[in-house]
């Protein structure tokens, strides 16, 4: 029975590379489907990523890039093409982006396993009414309880396996302790196109600032508030006729694309992180 693979890998730069990785595939019985690279100049990095299909196991491959990942001093990932990423959604009353991914991941556009929904605010709150059997928690917080409710999340990440989490407009600061904890593995939607308009009410300051376009930004969570690497951005022009309401609106449409479409590229494996860049190998 034939099997599709995802071979994700990067390393320093150099000669030999797409010969080594290509090579390991023939020899393990591969026939690679889809294959994107990218040499970036500025820090000498290399990053791929390989599709391909094998009649079983591919094997031996595992060891060929064992000794691969010696030589060139190779970061690489073989993920099965059925495994769908285990994904933890935290979210406050603003619950459009949660609709948004449970409605993509119904229709399998979005292939993960939403392992549960955490919401400091209870389950009444959301205008979603649908999450079916989804575990949902309800972690309210305070400026006193934010340690102990952290700490639940933190557990939460562990009981349920979750290796993505996505803050789909939750509404609070995550302490640097658990940015820390996430790095990495956190994508956060924020109402606005940074570097433009961080912070709370980023549509109220576009407004007052008059400007043409909003936007918004998904972008992997660090300490540093609205400063990690950006995944994907989208925009969409308003004109003076429109009120803070009107842009609020409008953005929820954008957050909802502009999340959805980063969690899926996450999710398939095609995003390297680069520094405080990204690499996105889009489909």
């Amino acid at each position: 029975m034939t099997k599709t693979y995802t071979l994700v890998v990067s390393c320093p730069d150099r000669p030999g590379i797409v010969r080594g990785v290509s090579g390991a595939i023939f020899d393990a019985g591969g026939n690679i489907l889809d294959s994107r690279q990218f040499d970036d100049r500025e820090t000498g990095r290399f990053f791929q990523r390989v599709v391909f299909e094998c009649p079983g196991a591919p094997a031996g491959l595992t060891e060929a890039m064992e000794r691969l990942a010696g030589e060139f001093a190779m970061d690489w990932k073989l993920i099965p093409g059925e495994r769908k990423t285990r994904v933890l959604i935290l979210v406050s009353k603003f619950d459009h982006c949660l609709g948004y991914l449970l409605y993509k991941t119904r229709m399998g556009e979005l292939p993960m396993d939403i392992v549960g929904i955490a919401c400091n605010h209870p389950r009444e709150a959301l205008a979603v009414s649908d999450i079916g059997g989804i575990p949902f928690h309800h972690l309210p917080i305070t400026k006193d309880t934010k340690p102990a409710q952290e700490a639940r999340i933190k557990a939460l990440v562990d009981e349920t396996g979750a290796e993505l989490v996505i803050l789909a407009r939750y509404m609070q600061i995550l302490s640097d302790d658990l940015a820390s904890f996430l790095s990495g593995r956190c994508i956060n939607i924020h109402h606005s196109f940074l570097p433009s308009f961080k912070g709370a009410k980023p549509y109220h300051q576009a407004h007052a600032r008059g400007v043409k376009m909003i936007g918004a930004t998904a972008h992997y969570v660090t300490a540093d508030l609205d400063e990690g690497p950006i995944i994907h951005q989208a925009t969409e022009a308003v004109s003076h006729e429109d009120r803070p309401d009107d842009l609020v609106r409008k953005g929820r449409e954008i957050e909802s694309r502009v999340l959805g479409r980063a969690v899926g590229w996450h999710i398939t494996h095609r995003v390297f992180l680069n520094g405080a860049k990204t690499i996105v190998f889009a489909n």
